[in-house]
């Protein structure tokens, strides 16, 4: 591991635009993680330029470690207020709707016709035209219960 004998700051930093590159073109937040580690470790480098390689790697899984889970602590405090909250899932947006069964409900189990598409329903065993409640969703499963109304 010559090379990383020879690890200058300048090769972090680099590094560090290559994760947030990285994360500019996949989904989701992971590379920029690492990007902070990366941009942390040339800066401790600089320095303290004699650093050992393995402190060097070490302190960048650290930093990338602790910046996953200090953003995660912050995002579940004050979490992205977004004005469709349920926009990527579907089965949520159904919670509250009221249906009228095709099919009977056997053994807990059954399909119901919502819009254009079809869903696995658990609920109550009933028969086909009983109208019935989303209360919730598991997965891509709508609970139900059978309403009056």
């Amino acid at each position: 591991m010559e090379w990383l004998d020879n690890a200058l700051y300048w090769h972090w930093w680099v590094l560090a635009v290559a994760f947030v590159i990285l994360e500019v073109f996949s989904p989701g937040v992971f590379f920029i993680w690492m990007g902070v580690g990366a941009a942390v470790t040339g800066l401790v480098l600089l320095l303290a330029p004699g650093l050992d390689w393995s402190w060097q790697l070490l302190l960048f899984a650290a930093v990338s470690v602790a910046s996953v889970l200090l953003s995660r602590q912050i995002l579940e405090r004050r979490p992205i207020k977004t004005d469709q909250p349920r926009l990527n899932r579907r089965g949520e947006q159904y919670v509250g709707r009221l249906f009228t069964l095709e099919e009977p409900i056997v053994n807990g189990q059954g399909k119901i016709r919502v819009d254009d598409s079809s869903w696995k329903i658990e609920g109550p065993d009933c028969a086909a035209g009983t109208r019935v409640r989303v209360t919730g969703v598991d997965g891509v499963v709508l609970k139900v219960e059978v309403t009056d109304g």
